[in-house]
């Protein structure tokens, strides 16, 4: 009789084995048959301990193999096709960008002139410092605001005239034949130099051309082709290179004409128009055309005209031959006549011309066209500047103070002829505008300081290169604009340009 308990190895025999297919679920072998045939539920039931240990052997097969399972399942005709896998993996972003290359720390800056720059003098205070070689800004405050700029603006009307005149450019003065017998034609060029002085007697304007050779040449040439005439009975005055009405900017003070600061920009005068030719300050006229043809009739008598002082009127020139001519001296030389003392009436000129030469018309409303124009060259950005004169006198010209350091840097470069104005320009202490300022404790810098100076009773300006003390070259523009400035604001400026004489590339911001 069978033991009612089953031995391991009887209970091994016993079980069912689990046989996987890969196309079927799992299969259960039937148990072999004694007498009748038995169902799988009441042969679990009647071995309950086989099924355990089967179950277990089954699980530790599967924990143990499963990649070969995952194997299986791969190889099977019906799994999912395997997917490719790129040679060059996706790149994942990187949780911590960094930079292409690393920046090299900011040098920190001690010297400090911001309590100067507050000082109560200065008023509404526009500034910009400038390292030249490196062109990294230093110091700044309203440095973008376009303002008034009063004379620092002829360095503008000089570079302008520069990239389209050229240095080696002369205006030049003629002597028409005019349209009926015994009339010639003074035709103005915008040489306000032309002198009424006789040889040998220099104006303020040394080298300046003469009326007394433009009226010998004149006398001489009427004389052979009219040689039945009796002389120039009539002389008439052309002032139409510009339009002669268009003189005097709206802003302009009429005080200045007597005071002897500027005269009525025509394209006909003598003299810069000057009562006394040999002072840089002389009482002016209303009407400079008038007086130089009633200089150069004078003179035609003096040179042997036949019929004496000729009568006067005005028209313009309709191509007759050519009787006589006088050229200025070159732009180079203007510049270098204008700047030192802030000579007004040749800004106007060198603008005006320099319009003319541009294929403009040489009128006020051209001059932002023209002079930004021809500033292009240059490589600053004029989009904000407003132009309205060539001398600065206009209170709404419009200029940062950033243009101005910027445009002193390329002119410190001297490329372009632009050393002309550098040598040209006032220097601290020692000459032109600048001879009898930076005196106390703007002293240290007398001497290396070359700047051009602005005044206007609403605005103060300087601007120009500080050679400073540690060797290191600055562009400078300041401005302080008030209604009735004070004078103190010159000195105030002087103070501060010397501190930054005194700070060089240790400059701070702060």
């Amino acid at each position: 009789m069978a033991s009612s308990s089953a031995s391991a190895a009887e209970l091994a025999a016993t079980a069912p084995t689990t046989v996987l297919q890969a196309d079927q679920t799992p299969a259960v072998d039937a148990p072999a048959q004694s007498g009748e045939r038995r169902g799988l539920g009441a042969w679990v039931r009647e071995h309950p301990r086989a099924v355990l240990t089967t179950a277990l052997v089954a699980l530790f097969a599967l924990l143990g193999t499963g990649a070969v399972w995952a194997g299986i399942a791969v190889g099977s005709a019906q799994a999912a096709p395997v997917p490719v896998v790129s040679e060059t993996p996706t790149p994942q972003p990187d949780p911590r960008p960094l930079p292409a290359a690393v920046a090299e720390p900011s040098r920190l800056r001690t010297c400090s002139i911001q309590e100067l720059a507050q000082d109560s003098s200065l008023d509404r205070l526009h500034v910009s410092i400038v390292n030249v070689e490196t062109g990294e800004l230093l110091f700044e405050r309203r440095a973008l605001d376009p303002v008034r700029t009063g004379s620092v603006l002829k360095v503008i009307t000089a570079a302008a005239a520069l990239s389209v005149l050229g240095p080696d450019y002369r205006m030049s003065t003629r002597v028409v034949a005019g349209s009926q017998p015994g009339s010639v034609v003074l035709v103005g060029g915008g040489d306000a130099t032309l002198s009424r002085l006789p040889s040998g007697q220099e104006s303020i304007y040394r080298g300046a051309p003469k009326l007394s050779d433009l009226a010998a040449q004149t006398v001489a040439a009427h004389a052979a082709a009219n040689p039945d005439n009796p002389g120039i009975t009539q002389l008439v005055l052309d002032a139409t290179y510009w339009n002669p009405s268009d003189n005097w900017h709206d802003t302009w003070n009429r005080d200045r004409i007597p005071a002897g600061f500027q005269a009525p920009a025509t394209a006909l005068m003598v003299d810069g128009d000057r009562a006394d030719p040999r002072a840089q300050t002389s009482a002016r006229s209303t009407d400079p055309i008038e007086r130089a043809g009633r200089e150069f009739a004078q003179a035609l008598a003096n040179a042997g005209n036949p019929a004496g002082v000729p009568s006067i009127s005005r028209g313009s020139a309709v191509g007759g031959s050519v009787l006589g001519e006088v050229r200025s001296q070159p732009v180079s030389t203007l510049i270098a006549q204008m700047l030192p003392n802030s000579d007004n009436t040749l800004g106007e000129m060198l603008a005006r011309v320099t319009s003319k030469q541009m294929g403009l018309d040489g009128s006020t409303a051209s001059l932002t066209q023209a002079i930004t124009g021809a500033l292009n060259v240059y490589g600053v950005d004029t989009s904000d500047l407003t132009i309205k004169d060539g001398s600065g006198l206009a209170t709404d010209n419009a200029v940062p103070a950033r243009y101005m350091a910027q445009l002193f840097a390329v002119i410190n470069s001297g490329d372009r002829n632009l050393d002309i104005i550098t040598d040209a320009l006032p220097v601290a202490g020692q000459s032109g505008t600048l001879s009898g300022r930076f005196t106390g404790a703007a002293s240290v810098a007398r001497g290396a300081i070359t700047a051009k100076t602005g005044w206007l009773r609403s605005a103060y300006s300087l601007s120009g290169i500080i050679r400073a003390d540690d060797g290191t070259r600055l562009a400078f523009a300041f401005y302080s604009v008030k209604d009735g400035i004070s004078e103190r604001a010159k000195t105030a400026q002087d103070i501060l340009a010397a501190a930054a004489f005194t700070c060089g590339d240790n400059l701070s911001n702060n």
